[in-house]
């Protein structure tokens, strides 16, 4: 046999994987194969394959029996919307997608090639885990992908979609990736699986309820997207890039909607209740100002007091942080700060503008939230909106109140642009709570209890005529206009424009140490 038929044969196997039994094994379990997927997530035929050939060196245990060329990953690089990128897709079907010595350096050799030419890196992860057989080998690669991912971290995005089984320290360059996207019914991820934690500590729970898409997109909040199968998770993928730059010293690309930057929307005016305490649906807000259709969430299913995601308007891309009267009535808890800081922190890293919308009442009251460190989880959030140093522009849409209106990018913490609509109201607490404070004596000394409530009532509607509008703000400069709600598109267009070459840097220094 000629090297060029040996080669020929080789480059086969190496497209075979595991073979067409468990090629048809995984479609059966509603999987793709790794090849599938790839041909799928990048542009078509753009896809060029790296160490197509390579096998693992274990002799161990029969493995000298089981070399495949390309050891269960297949790597290289494409395109996605003609932009440059990386990628690693394990294979399933040969040893479980299970990682060895071999295994791990494909991996960190795309990794490293990202970096040097700074391009996003994506892995598709379907793998058992590490491969026993190679014992420490196995670890040892784990780690270097670990490091990789942390130098690599605020430099390039990475995107890890959990695509089928991902345990134990296989786990943890996802945890350390930009975002997960996980696939419903068919993708978990776990330190522990319910068979050992059964063994431990007596609990049965099934692998969906442990570790499945819904399970991290809801409870946990490890997974940033939970999509319904495998297709919609390398779409979302697609669309998520869209948003960012190839690196941390370019920009998003602008694409133009031909939605006009300078569009009134009268709806506005009426999307928000007079009353104070009524919820509403703060995603409605967001969709009348972005460009049409182009608001993409993120975190949809976790703390939902709080909304996060991308957007455009004039076809800039855009970060979008807004609190949830609908869920909570907007208040901020433990994970609604967590939610917030970690997405605030990535529009930062990646040069992505954040646009703040305000209706918060304050921090969630509760022993669980305090004992749960609340005071430390929100100063997170707090933490990280004064470290952004990319255009901050914020809207006060109706309440913000105590120490959450400083949080929620206010003026103080070095937010560009702040405005707010008629409805604003911005004050140490709401009325009723203020007034039984400032006037407990006055109170205290009517004498019947009507005359009490006629009094408080009084002074109540006193407090509101004080705080219960943004005239008072605006006199002290905290906000740089009001503005009426169908305004509110062009004057953000108009301050993404002349925030566009923004430059502000911070104290040089190691890193800051957030409180985690």
């Amino acid at each position: 046999m000629s090297i060029k038929e040996k080669l020929l044969e080789l480059e086969r196997q190496a497209e075979l994987g595991g073979g067409p039994d468990r090629i048809a094994r995984q479609h059966r379990d509603k999987k793709l194969t790794a090849r599938e997927r790839l041909e799928l997530l990048l542009d078509p035929g753009s896809f060029v394959e790296l160490d197509k050939l390579v096998t693992h060196q274990c002799r161990d245990f029969g493995m000298d029996k089981q070399q495949l060329p390309g050891d269960g990953v297949v790597t290289g690089h494409g395109k996605i919307d003609g932009r440059l990128v990386f990628v690693f897709a394990q294979d399933f079907t040969v040893l479980g997608g299970s990682l060895g010595g071999a295994h791990a350096t494909k991996i960190t050799k795309v990794m490293d090639l990202a970096m040097k030419v700074g391009a996003p890196v994506i892995g598709l992860n379907d793998s058992g885990g590490a491969r026993i057989q190679e014992g420490v080998v196995a670890l040892a690669g784990y780690a270097d992908i670990f490091t990789r991912n942390v130098l690599a971290s605020g430099v390039i995005p990475q995107i890890s979609a959990i695509l089928g089984p991902c345990a134990g320290g296989a786990v943890y360059s996802p945890a350390m990736t930009d975002f997960i996207i996980m696939a419903r019914e068919t993708s978990y991820m776990f330190i522990t699986g319910p068979d050992v934690i059964k063994a431990v500590t007596h609990e049965e729970v099934s692998k969906e309820d442990l570790g499945g898409a819904m399970a991290h997109a809801s409870r946990s909040g490890v997974a940033h997207i939970a999509a319904p199968d495998e297709k919609a998770a390398l779409a979302s993928i697609r669309k998520l890039l869209s948003y960012l730059p190839d690196n941390n010293l370019g920009t998003p690309p602008r694409l133009m909607s031909g939605d006009p930057p300078e569009r009134m929307d009268p709806e506005l005016a009426t999307l928000v209740p007079e009353q104070a305490n009524k919820p509403y649906d703060i995603k409605d807000v967001i969709a009348h100002v972005v460009d049409r259709d182009s608001f993409f969430e993120i975190h949809a299913d976790y703390a939902r007091n709080i909304v996060v995601g991308f957007a455009r308007i004039d076809g800039r891309s855009i970060g979008i942080v807004a609190n949830q009267p609908a869920f909570l009535a907007g208040c901020l808890d433990i994970a609604a700060s967590i939610k917030g800081a970690r997405f605030v922190r990535t529009c930062d890293t990646f040069n992505v503008p954040i646009v703040t919308f305000v209706d918060v009442p304050g921090f969630l009251p509760g022993v669980d939230q305090e004992h749960g460190g609340i005071i430390n989880h929100g100063a997170k959030l707090l933490f990280a909106y004064v470290e952004a140093t990319v255009p901050k522009i914020t809207v006060i849409v109706r309440k913000a109140y105590g120490g959450a209106y400083d949080v929620m990018g206010s003026k103080h913490v070095r937010a560009d642009v702040n405005l707010a609509w008629p409805s604003a109201e911005v004050a140490v607490m709401g009325p009723d709570g203020a007034v039984n404070i400032i006037f407990r004596n006055e109170l205290a000394a009517a004498p019947t209890p009507d005359a009490q409530l006629a009094e408080k009532n009084r002074l109540v509607e006193d407090y509101r005529d004080t705080f219960a509008n943004p005239l008072r703000v605006a006199r002290l400069g905290y906000i740089d206009a009001v503005i009426l709600p169908e305004e509110t598109r062009p004057r953000i267009a108009e301050a993404l424009a002349m925030l566009e070459h923004k430059r502000q840097s911070n104290p040089p220094k190691k890193h800051g140490n957030i409180p985690l």
